[in-house]
């Protein structure tokens, strides 16, 4: 099994690298049911691997001017505040078990499924608005981004993610970024969130960093194949199949929480 987990590790990389996002989707999920980790401490790898990978790709895309600045600072900033808090502070008090009666729902088993359905909803986000972006460009406040992001954040940090399936829809929709633009940007801020997330942490459990700097490696070279092979795929392409990649991984959490 440990086999199929590092090879997951590259396929992290190279979704990032194709998608600007989706690391996170692949990485709990990995951790959890290949690399038999418990969803606190694979949450917690996550922002690391995520973070250190996508610093890799932010840095790529920038020697190609597909990373925006302005836009990156402004979700960065409010999101991984919020995760900073969230991981250090809110996470460490969910108590192992959340409901007794009349059912039974544990910490780990509710962190995995608000990922999954958060994830579904990210996705239905795109379908739709994909259909619909031919009306008129929303105009939205500054303020109304700070808030978004900020609450973004929140949700990140509570699921270990890096946010590219939330952030990526935010630049497009909002910041009308092109697709490939997007990408980069996302990669940007994810490197920051992720990392920043990641700090918060560090008090809260013991770190592997043996398995934890080996299986970052192999994810790492995946970002590198994915950022190459971005350069040939189509951009409504791109996220259309994004969009599905993050529904399709849903429904697979919520199968092996509930069913399998």
């Amino acid at each position: 099994m440990e086999t199929f987990g590092y090879i997951g590790a590259v396929c992290i990389g190279l979704i990032l690298g194709l998608t600007g996002g989706g690391g996170s989707i692949l990485t709990v999920p990995i951790l959890v049911y290949v690399m038999l980790l418990n969803p606190i401490t694979a949450t917690a790898y996550s922002l690391f691997i995520v973070g250190t990978t996508s610093v890799f790709g932010a840095f790529q895309n920038y020697r190609k001017d597909l990373v925006d600045f302005r836009n990156g600072f402004l979700f960065a900033v409010p999101s991984f505040t919020a995760i900073y808090l969230t991981r250090r502070f809110i996470v460490p008090v969910i108590p192992d078990v959340i409901i007794e009666q009349p059912f039974l729902l544990m910490k780990s088993t509710f962190l995995m499924v608000f990922f999954a359905v958060i994830m579904i909803f990210a996705s239905l986000s795109m379908l739709k608005k994909k259909k619909m972006n031919l009306g008129e460009p929303k105009v939205v406040s500054m303020t109304f981004l700070i808030i978004q992001t900020f609450m973004i954040g929140l949700i990140i940090g509570l699921v270990g993610a890096g946010g590219g399936f939330l952030i990526i829809p935010s630049l497009v929709l909002f910041a009308k970024l092109p697709m490939k633009k997007a990408i980069g940007t996302s990669l940007f801020i994810m490197a920051m969130n992720s990392l920043i997330g990641f700090m918060g942490d560090v008090q809260n459990i013991d770190i592997d960093w043996k398995f934890l700097l080996s299986f970052t490696s192999l994810s790492v070279v995946g970002i590198f194949i994915g950022i190459y092979l971005n350069r040939f795929v189509n951009e409504a392409q791109l996220k259309k199949g994004f969009a599905y990649f993050v529904l399709v991984m849903a429904m697979f959490i919520l199968y092996k929480e509930f069913i399998a």
